[in-house]
């Protein structure tokens, strides 16, 4: 892994779900190789808890905390001074709680992306990999469209030349906080599960899957680019099946902000996209050639014949309930 041979990595929303399995992989990975983590968060009892749990790392040198918030631009630059790459995890996700506190939304997910972009090109930070959501494609709620303007912002801030922005998108992570399944397990034990809708659809894939999207990222992205992994779908009744099979379910109805279906890439994304064997990268645009010609020629990547759209109902990989259950073990 050689993107972060000798580096300095800071990790925004560190003690997060995704944040801390990302961490863990560095540190328990030595052929990656990085100088220092510093975990960047404004969770001081997560903070506390991790640094207990890597006490020995810290007394070593190889792993840092700053307790701190996105949206303190002045913190946030002072946190990134000598580090080398960052990896952008942290964001207000949840759905209910982003639209019933929008303007708290918007100033962590997008106000809070251009703290981090100005105080990254400030500091002369060499490469950013921000995590987007498949809810950023064709956005119905607060979070997604908050998200969409925040990858933007991100693929934007290329044009100056200094610090490389790149973006991965994927859909649920399984067993994140928030998340279904962690609602589900706490259900079971009543013996009754509420289901949104009984045709509801996502996009999944595992924590270890998603810590090797953003170190693939960091590896081979040029800027500008939203690295898509090619994941499956499952839907929301199979999977409450295999939680707890015969357990009452109540239909609750789509909650304001959510879909029937998630988006992946939208017709017009496909326009501008490639396909590899693993990935679809979203160019930032037509004229992009050189990156391109860069996926072409190390990916054998190709642009998408249209018309195109991924949605998690037209996937064409579909979890059955025997695979998420074997998920479900390994979590």
């Amino acid at each position: 892994m050689h993107g972060l041979k000798n580096k300095v990595v800071l990790v925004t929303g560190g003690t997060g779900s995704l944040g801390s399995r990302l961490i863990e992989k560095l540190l328990h990975t030595p052929e990656i190789g990085q100088k220092k983590i510093i975990v960047f968060s404004r969770d001081e009892l997560k903070q506390s808890e991790m640094q207990a749990n890597y006490q020995a790392e810290s007394e070593a040198g190889k792993i840092s905390f700053i307790l701190g918030d996105i949206r303190d631009a002045e913190t946030l630059s002072k946190a990134l001074i000598d580090v080398d790459v960052v990896f952008h995890t942290a964001a207000l996700k949840h759905v209910p709680a982003t639209e019933s506190n929008p303007r708290e939304c918007i100033k962590t997910n997008v106000i809070g992306a251009i703290n981090l972009i100005d105080a990254c090109l400030q500091q002369g930070v060499s490469k950013v990999i921000a995590l987007s959501t498949d809810k950023a494609a064709s956005p119905e709620s607060v979070y997604g469209a908050s998200k969409l303007i925040s990858d933007k912002l991100f693929i934007d801030a290329n044009k100056y030349g200094i610090t490389k922005f790149s973006i991965v998108r994927f859909g649920n992570i399984l067993g994140s906080r928030g998340s279904v399944l962690p609602l589900f397990m706490e259900q079971k034990s009543k013996k009754a599960l509420t289901i949104t809708h009984p045709e509801m659809t996502r996009f999944c894939i595992t924590f270890s899957e998603a810590v090797n999207v953003l170190l693939f990222a960091l590896e081979h992205s040029l800027g500008g680019e939203v690295l898509v992994p090619k994941s499956p779908s499952f839907r929301i009744e199979d999977l409450a099946d295999v939680v707890c099979a015969g357990c009452e379910k109540s239909y609750i109805g789509i909650r304001v902000g959510e879909k029937l279906h998630e988006d992946m890439i939208t017709e017009d994304d496909a326009r501008y996209t490639l396909e590899s064997a693993e990935y679809f990268i979203l160019l930032p645009n037509k004229h992009d050639l050189e990156i391109e010609a860069y996926w072409t020629r190390s990916f054998g990547a190709r642009k998408i014949e249209n018309p195109f759209c991924l949605r998690s109902d037209n996937n064409s990989v579909f979890l059955s309930k025997q695979q998420l259950a074997q998920l479900i073990n390994q979590i």
